[in-house]
């Protein structure tokens, strides 16, 4: 990846960190997962990849020089070494949690010190330069966003804090594990001369601090119903989905001919890919025509092309509600176009452009996407209420960390699951009464406390089987079934369409994504960053033994 492509891509991984994270959080949570708190910031102190760092040295030095440098300043805050260094080595494990083994794929050799990896020749630019920047924006972002909270007045959850009392606690234990005296020990090994484990504290506490002010200023920013009615007049199919087939055809799968060398590597001619080039259109057109009625005929003449004369299994493959931002772009404007209607079909070309070095650009034809047109859904449906009681599964084997059931473990679990719901459906069998069996039965702990409610469910959100049965055309209030997925069986009871429609739900949170940047922006803009010296920062860190 070079240099640009990579900068580009730490852009816009800062730009979304906290809305795409915020939104993946809550997807995660409702889909399930018994979690404890997850904090908003990604800090690498998930104690594994300390190892991944691979540092070896014993550090005795008390780091009073880094104390005294600052790195950075944020506003009136003067960042020491110290505290940079924990969002440098902090930046790092991030990108590698993202990517690991792929890093290579990077161009980051994990055996050569940082600052000797270069990224961009024409300015020397390293990996070490890239991590730092990284490092400087999160720095920015966390002092900016807690200074806000303070402001406000926002103080942690109790739960929250309870959890970093009790982190703060563990460090010690967690040191022992890797062969440290105590967690000074550890934290220096981990991010140099006088970490410890109360100015880490202090630093982690920070991030957290400011991680969940963002996130309750972000869930708690609402709008009007003209602000949404005037996003949703931007655009009308930006919020609707789309169904459709789709076949590809490849030019390369027409190519005839070529001189093969002495290394077995083939090469064609202009004549010889313009010739297949055609073909190929030729074949694309005969998937529109007119006898093609029905998927099934579409299907019927993919499997009877010459280039599928071998395979088994060509045909078209299907695109279901579709939302219109996530459609490729060759396609997009002839499936959203307003006159389109069920059983509509073409091909458009698919192409690419080069630039010569004279700077004349020259356009190849790579294919032709055959689509066929199967429905528009406006999302005008409402979101779903839904109440549920889990029961996990239990024994289970565990392999290369992934745990299995039995048809026999599964089958207990349904059984338990039955005997709720037949519980529920012998006493008063309502809401209420649902609502109390699962706070105290559910093994969900991100519902239990409010009665196994999930409010404002949309499509996609839970997994396949939970949101199957929420979304049933056949679904009404009152509902009550058991589906089994990954986590468990789940005792469900609809409780009832929600007063938001999905494509309410879809226009609120583009809004919200779009007033939380603009504050987000906003407050950055306001805490001026300077950079300081960098003497002290870990710049030759090499990243495995």
């Amino acid at each position: 990846m070079s240099a640009s492509s990579k900068k580009k891509l730490r852009a816009e991984e800062n730009a979304a960190k906290l809305t795409e994270k915020q939104l993946s959080e809550r997807k995660e949570a409702r889909k399930l997962r018994i979690y404890t708190i997850a904090f908003g910031v990604v800090l690498a102190v998930m104690i594994v990849a300390f190892i991944w760092v691979g540092i070896s040295q014993t550090i005795t030095n008390a780091g009073v020089r880094e104390k005294k440098t600052v790195a950075l300043t944020v506003g009136e805050h003067k960042i020491n070494s110290v505290e940079m260094n924990y969002f440098y080595i902090d930046s790092i494990n991030n990108f590698y949690s993202q990517y690991g083994s792929y890093a290579a794929m990077f161009g980051l050799d994990t055996t050569t010190p940082l600052d000797q990896q270069v990224l961009d020749e024409e300015t020397g630019r390293t990996w070490a330069d890239d991590f730092l920047e990284s490092a400087q924006s999160s720095a920015q972002n966390a002092y900016a966003a807690a200074d806000a909270a303070e402001a406000a007045g926002f103080t942690l959850p109790q739960e929250t804090q309870d959890q970093l009392d009790q982190y703060a606690s563990n460090l010690d234990t967690y040191a022992k594990v890797y062969g440290f005296s105590d967690a000074d020990a550890y934290l220096k090994a981990m991010y140099g001369n006088g970490a410890s484990k109360k100015s880490y504290m202090d630093y982690y506490t920070r991030n957290v601090l400011a991680s969940a002010y963002q996130t309750e200023y972000r869930a708690g920013l609402s709008f009007t119903d003209d602000e949404i009615a005037a996003k949703d007049a931007e655009d009308s199919t930006a919020y609707n989905s789309y169904s459709y087939h789709q076949y590809y055809l490849s030019t390369s799968k027409f190519l005839s001919g070529g001189t093969t060398d002495e290394n077995g590597t083939t090469t064609y001619s202009d004549a010889e890919k313009d010739a297949a080039r055609i073909a190929a259109e030729a074949a694309a057109r005969s998937l529109v025509g007119d006898d093609i009625v029905t998927v099934e005929d579409l299907d019927a003449a993919i499997a009877a092309l010459s280039i599928n004369a071998e395979s088994t299994s060509a045909a078209s493959t299907a695109y279901n509600d579709t939302p219109a931002s996530s459609l490729a772009s060759t396609v997009a404007d002839w499936v959203k176009d307003s006159a389109r209607k069920a059983g509509d079909k073409t091909y458009l070309a698919n192409t690419s452009t080069t630039t010569a070095d004279d700077g004349s650009e020259k356009t190849t034809v790579n294919g032709y996407y055959v689509v066929y047109f199967d429905s528009v859904t406006d999302n005008k449906f409402p979101l779903a209420n839904v109440r549920h009681i889990l029961v996990q599964y239990q024994g289970g084997t565990t392999e290369n960390g992934t745990t299995t059931y039995s048809d026999e473990e599964k089958a207990a679990a349904m059984t338990a699951a039955q005997a709720i719901l037949d519980e529920w459906k012998s006493g008063d069998a309502t809401e209420d009464s649902f609502a109390a069996l699962a706070s105290e039965k559910t093994e969900d702990e991100g519902s239990k406390e409010n009665g196994g409610l999930y409010e404002n469910v949309y499509p996609g959100e839970m997994v396949t089987a939970f949101n199957d049965w929420c979304f049933d055309s056949a679904r009404k209030a009152g509902d009550t079934g058991i589906v089994e997925t990954e986590y468990g069986c789940h005792v469900l009871y609809y409780s009832g369409d929600s007063d938001i429609t999905y494509r309410t739900y879809k226009i609120t949170e583009d809004l919200r994504t779009e007033a939380y940047a603009q504050w987000s922006d906003d407050l950055l803009a306001n805490a001026a960053m300077t950079v300081g010296s960098s003497k002290y920062i870990r710049r030759d860190l090499v990243l495995s033994n």
